[in-house]
């Protein structure tokens, strides 16, 4: 009953099994690797993207902030939703590596902004010029950190928003692969074809090692991307390992079936907690990642029989009172089984108290 972060579950043994047999004897260093050739050729097919710029890095962190990096100015704002993974959660990496970029925070239900809100903040940006921060790029997450999903209708109406005011837009997906496979689009119309310019593809929460690509769809862009990510420490020596990760993940549709599996455990759940008295959903279900809250007594049962996750918002706490539910947050993972989410919700129900009595 770990629903903490998709980042605690295990690896699955495709991974481990690349990742030995790309042990075995000698590679060239620094992504001149035979797998890392296939990983790109594989990632552009896959996006419809024959140009596109493929590089690996081993955190979502470097991913983004090197993403924003390549794009934003050190006198840039970055527009980002107010609760996005780069504002909240990244320690101030994006503003680090950008050189002082800042990040401008927009309000959205369910963690997505509106393109309305966007072109208010964008209107209203830089009014006596030198003494502003100018405008940089935008940057939208799929999926967001409220679990919700944006289409690809709606990040090509935030993307028209941002071109019109000559704005770049990252994307990014540590989640990319839970939002396609629910949404039943391609890579390609979630991404530069709704007007994305760079995207972070997480591979490390479905399932990876520790892995994630960067996909710069205009190569003119990639030299900086090349040099940023050197000066930055990401550039990895023995980047096989990367690529074996990758390659593994892309092979037979895995990325995609490890995601939907994660998806279905969490439509289970969502299914499961709606029946539960005094239970709420809180957000729509975009794909792994339920929000929802619970009564304290339920609360308590599921805790007590060592269920893990996370009170949502996290400044809460664990504590209050008893007539006051509770908000959390429970995300499934490629190896969450339906046996795990059925005992989590008879937990909550405190079925398994009334078969001990």
């Amino acid at each position: 009953m770990h629903f903490t972060s998709d980042n605690a579950s295990g690896v699955p043994e495709q991974i481990i099994a690349a990742l030995a047999r790309a042990n075995a004897g000698f590679a060239p260093s620094y992504g001149a690797d035979a797998l890392m050739d296939e990983v790109r050729a594989r990632i552009r097919a896959l996006f419809e993207a024959p140009r596109a710029a493929v590089y690996l890095v081993a955190t979502g962190t470097a991913a983004n902030a090197l993403s924003l990096a390549t794009y934003c100015p050190p006198w840039g704002a970055v527009y980002c939703h107010r609760i996005a993974h780069i504002e909240e959660d990244e320690c101030g990496a994006p503003e680090f590596y950008t050189g002082g970029a800042k990040l401008v925070k927009i309000d959205g239900e369910g963690g997505k902004m509106t393109p309305p809100a966007l072109e208010v903040r964008l209107a209203a940006a830089a009014p006596v010029g030198v003494h502003n921060v100018q405008k940089g790029m935008l940057s939208l997450t799929n999926l967001t950190e409220a679990g919700t999903r944006y289409s690809p209708a709606e990040i090509a109406a935030l993307a028209s928003v941002a071109r019109a005011h000559g704005l770049p837009v990252h994307l990014d997906g540590a989640r990319f692969a839970n939002a396609l496979t629910a949404e039943g689009c391609t890579p390609a119309e979630m991404t530069w074809r709704a007007g994305v310019d760079v995207l972070s593809l997480g591979g490390t929460k479905n399932g990876l090692m520790g892995a994630e690509a960067v996909v710069i769809f205009d190569p003119a862009r990639a030299w900086e991307f090349e040099l940023r990510r050197k000066r930055g420490g990401h550039l990895f020596s023995k980047h096989r390992f990367l690529s074996a990760q990758f390659a593994a993940w892309l092979e037979d549709d895995l990325w995609l079936n490890l995601a939907r599996r994660a998806n279905a455990m969490a439509a289970r759940l969502e299914g499961g907690l709606a029946g539960l008295p005094g239970a709420r959903l809180r957000f729509a279900r975009g794909g792994n990642m339920v929000f929802a809250e619970l009564p304290r007594k339920a609360h308590a049962r599921a805790r007590a029989a060592g269920a893990q996750y996370y009170p949502w918002p996290p400044e809460q706490g664990e504590d209050g009172p008893e007539t006051q539910p509770i908000g959390v947050r429970l995300v499934t993972s490629w190896c969450t089984g339906e046996a795990d989410i059925d005992r989590f919700l008879a937990a909550l129900k405190g079925e398994g108290d009334q078969k001990a009595g």
